[in-house]
């Protein structure tokens, strides 16, 4: 077995070799004052955590509040740079306990890993054949998305990036000592490059700028990362099951939003989405390029020693005279491989160029199977052809896209464009005051008439344009780009069933949806719900199954596969009712959804739209899989990844790979179990589904109370954390608001959430779920059993109360309570913060009454010990940015930039100490 303690210590190693070398670079920059200024500060936070004094913190804020600059910018960035050193070393201990598991020769298998997948198959005894079908079935999407876009400048990524690689050399053991002198070299200047580097942008990104840094993780980690999750797959396959012959298909896929997402942000035309899925392209065949370059190195074969299959010798003879120059040609007759790789680059260097390029990826994979079907003739059997299957599965998984992107509007665009159509034809003069029921006759009328109500002539406003341009630009990708381009249409704040009809029309008069006279139907994308808040998550059942009931929708759905996306909104529902609330109410949803649509014999693929943070439904990727109804997983998994965490799991290959594997695994061995024992029931008890609804009503209350009930918590949150200081952090093109709104219901999520976070209270994450689970746990021995219970057999649960710990142990009350000096009605903050810390202690309480544990996240000793790692060093940062913020605001417009700016290295420092943003 591992050794843990050793482990931990290797670990504690890197984190003291990365401190001496900032600790010795302070004192370069700054002398000796601003070291010892640093480690004043470090030891003192670092003694109350231990043992709390009051004269000691009080002395404490005293030495921040007399810091001036440039000391105090100085101390802020040590702080800073510290917690970036030490989420490097935490991602190279990942990939060294990796490493160590792959390196045991006692059979050792990682936990979580698609071996350990596999092998728990295996033992259940299940069938090649059943194996196999799990395998067809399996679905995994991934969406990147820009919101909120990673906090930290990618050329800062880059420097990190060296860090760790730098880290994973010194556990080289034949290192000599001059290498080993080297790399210390090596790192120290990595370190100073990082401290000497400006962290913060000087202007928002643009939506291209965010593009670009999406497809950075493409181009660096995930191009490869993806086809080796589906080899390594096909390998313990092969390695478990020897005798059956394994065809593992491409099951795990990424997307994105980034340039497709238009809710709220004015920034996301019709021409920037054009230019996104050119960017996509342009990258992809570069990589292409890059592969066939390698490969063809490697294929010197001659046909002097070998034959090569008749048909590709005539495509060889016939292409060459088509697409290539006699400067083209390869000089070398028998080498024939490489005569047919020089025709397969110039094809994908010309593709969107000339007639000469291919005109789709299908053309590109024929070629390249071509080449493998004749190769594998000459093979020594039992050997593959890594390389070519390799990138045979980047072009099945990839093609000219890269990665499908995602459409988004708000459904009040559709209905206003839809409004304006209708009115121009004297359909209906007011469609949008029309009852729901009247909207969908209308609605079901148009989509009945082959005819199109569009008049191409008509002076529509600036607004209807503009939807309508997204629509035919749609339609043209599909030409250029091909149909996987853009696949599926997201509507924002789905509440009626007429929400969706309208995309359909407005799809209908774009030519990307088409009846024909004959009563035959053409769908080209896939119309999606978007559910995001408690009442429409409700209602979500009931407008789904209104159009499966619908003719014209049904036949939209069949021409579909008879297959319907539904995404569920995290952000929206937690902000309305309450991290426990929402999270319920999604699960139901789900349950009620998937149990309507199989009576419509429809499959369902539910979108899950969760953030990095807790409040907004993050945690790992696994867990996030396996909290799902257990009857939708064969369903097929599409979840997000926001922004915020895609340097922590996608930065470097060794975590991109392992996040993908747990993800993997997890949805593998889940769907396995859950197909075999589909006749058992949903894997839980109605009792818990009851208990469950009765904790979730008693802290919607609790959460509504506060949020909604209380006339002065606005006020509160708007003072009492850095939320309006945020906008100038410069971290996404998007607005924090919709429509530029001071209302709470136009306040986005992310913003709501990263702002709670900054100030340590964390609500969005925890409040009012231990009022929930405390009322119904005190009614009687029996109740509290069993939530013991449920957290102990019921994943969701289980995931519930664990991201519930977590948000707790990231949570604190003591520097939050420091934040009760920005609230200018001192007896009201204090009457807020008093109920919010009531409410943490009753939460704290019931969590460990549950688990049965006697501290918070004790079931996960490596995350516990990051998070104390982490939290003595966030403090000094609180601390500094309230300060700052005071004297911000009472300045206002007469600040100087130099205080904006502190105040912005504190609120980055703290989202690296905390390991996120909203």
């Amino acid at each position: 077995m591992i050794d843990v303690t050793d482990s931990h210590s290797q670990l504690r190693n890197d984190v003291k070799k990365l401190g001496n070398i900032l600790g010795e670079i302070l004192v370069h920059h700054g002398g000796i004052d601003l070291f010892n200024k640093v480690e004043l500060i470090r030891e003192t936070t670092k003694n109350l955590r231990k043992n709390h004094d009051e004269d000691l913190y009080r002395k404490l804020k005293e030495e921040i509040q007399t810091l001036q600059p440039p000391v105090r910018q100085n101390v802020i960035r040590a702080f800073s740079v510290y917690f970036h050193l030490v989420n490097i070393a935490e991602q190279n201990h990942r990939i060294r306990r990796r490493r160590q598991y792959q390196i045991q020769k006692n059979g050792v298998v990682q936990p979580v890993s698609i071996e350990s997948a596999v092998a728990a198959i295996k033992e259940h005894g299940f069938s090649e054949e059943y194996v196999q079908k799990v395998i067809d079935d399996l679905s995994i999407e991934l969406i990147i998305t820009a919101h909120p876009t990673e906090a930290t400048k990618r050329t800062v990524l880059e420097i990190q990036k060296r860090i760790s690689y730098i880290l994973q050399q010194f556990d080289n053991p034949t290192l000599t000592q001059k290498e080993r002198e080297a790399l210390d070299e090596d790192l120290y200047n990595e370190v100073t490059a990082l401290w000497q580097t400006d962290e913060l942008r000087h202007r928002k990104p643009t939506v291209i700028d965010e593009v670009k840094n999406g497809l950075y993780y493409f181009d660096q980690t995930l191009f490869d990362a993806l086809p080796d999750i589906h080899q390594e797959l096909e390998d313990q396959l092969e390695g478990y099951y020897p005798n059956a012959k394994w065809t593992v298909p491409n099951f795990l896929h990424f997307g994105s939003w980034i340039g497709g997402d238009r809710d709220g942000n004015p920034n996301v035309t019709p021409e920037i989405t054009w230019e996104t899925l050119k960017l996509q392209r342009d990258l992809v065949l570069k990589k292409y390029e890059q592969s066939v370059v390698d490969i063809m190195k490697r294929f010197s074969h001659s046909t002097y020693r070998v034959a090569v299959s008749d048909d590709l010798a005539k495509s060889v003879e016939m292409e060459e005279s088509l697409y290539l120059n006699d400067d083209e040609l390869w000089p070398v007759e028998s080498e024939v491989y490489r005569r047919k790789f020089a025709i397969v680059l110039k094809r994908i260097r010309e593709v969107g160029k000339s007639d000469k390029g291919y005109n789709n990826a299908e053309e590109l994979l024929d070629d390249l199977i071509l080449i493998k079907k004749s190769a594998e003739k000459h093979q020594p059997s039992g050997r593959k052809l890594r390389l070519v299957r390799k990138l045979i599965r980047q072009v099945e998984l990839f093609g000219f896209h890269l990665a499908t992107l995602d459409i988004r509007n708000h459904s009040g665009e559709h209905e206003s464009a839809i409004a304006e159509l209708l009115k121009v034809v004297n359909i209906t003069e007011d469609y949008k005051n029309l009852p729901e029921e009247e909207k969908l006759k209308v609605l079901e009328s148009v989509l009945t008439e082959p005819r199109p109500v569009l008049l191409l002539e008509e002076d529509y406003s600036k607004e209807t344009k503009e939807v309508l341009k997204v629509f035919n630009m749609i339609k043209q990708a599909h030409k250029e780009f091909g149909t996987r381009s853009i696949q599926v249409y997201l509507i924002s704040m789905t509440q009626a069933s007429s929400d969706l009809l309208e995309v359909l029309v407005l799809a209908k008069e774009a030519g990307i949806y088409r009846l024909y006279a004959d009563g035959k139907v053409e769908s080209g994308l896939n119309v999606a719900p978007l559910l995001e808040t408690v009442d429409d998550l409700i209602a979500g059942p009931a407008i789904m199954k209104s159009l499966f009931e619908m003719d014209v929708y049904r036949n939209h759905v069949k021409e579909r596969g008879d297959h319907q996306e539904i995404m569920l909104g995290y952000s929206d529902g937690s902000k309305d009712g309450g991290t426990l609330t929402a999270n319920w109410k999604l699960f139901k949803a789900q349950q009620e959804i998937h149990d309507m649509a199989k009576e419509f014999n429809i499959g369902l693929k539910f979108f899950h739209g969760r953030g990095g943070s807790l409040g907004r439904g993050g945690g790992p990727l696994n867990r996030s899989i396996l909290s799902q109804p257990a009857e939708t997983l064969n369903d097929g998994v599409k979840i997000t990844e926001q922004g915020e965490v895609l340097s922590s799991r996608y930065l470097l290959r060794d975590i991109a790979y392992r996040n993908l594997e747990q993800a993997a695994s997890a949805l593998l061995e889940a769907s396995a179990k859950v197909s075999k024992n589909s006749e058992q029931g949903h894997f839980r008890e109605k009792s818990w589904e009851e208990a469950l609804e009765e904790v979730s009503k008693k802290a919607l209350a609790k959460y509504q109370s506060l949020v909604f009930g209380d006339k002065d918590f606005l006020t509160y949150f708007n003072q009492a954390t850095p939320l309006k200081e945020l906008g100038a952090l410069n971290i996404g093109s998007r607005p924090m608001s919709r429509k530029n709104s001071q209302r709470f219901e136009d306040l986005r999520a992310i913003p709501w959430v990263f702002a709670w976070t900054q100030s340590r209270q964390m609500i969005p994450a925890w409040y009012a779920a231990g009022t929930g689970l405390e009322t119904f746990a005190s009614a009687s021995k029996d109740n509290l059993a069993l939530l013991q219970t449920m957290y102990k057999k019921w994943p969701f649960f289980q995931s519930t109360i664990n991201n519930l710990q977590m948000a707790l142990v990231k949570a604190d009350l003591i520097a939050a309570r420091e934040y009760l000096q920005l609230v200018q009605d001192k007896e009201m903050g204090e009457r807020i913060f008093n109920d919010i810390a009531d409410e943490y202690h009753r939460t704290r309480n019931v969590l460990l009454e549950i688990t049965g544990n006697k501290e918070l996240l004790e079931h996960t000793p490596a995350i516990k010990e990051s998070v104390q790692r982490r939290n003595p060093y966030v403090d000094p940062l609180n601390f500094l940015q309230v300060d700052l913020i005071k004297k911000l605001r009472e300045l206002e417009d007469d600040a100087p930039d130099e205080l904006l700016t502190e105040v912005l290295l504190t609120i980055s420092g703290v989202a690296a100490g905390l390991v996120n943003t909203g």
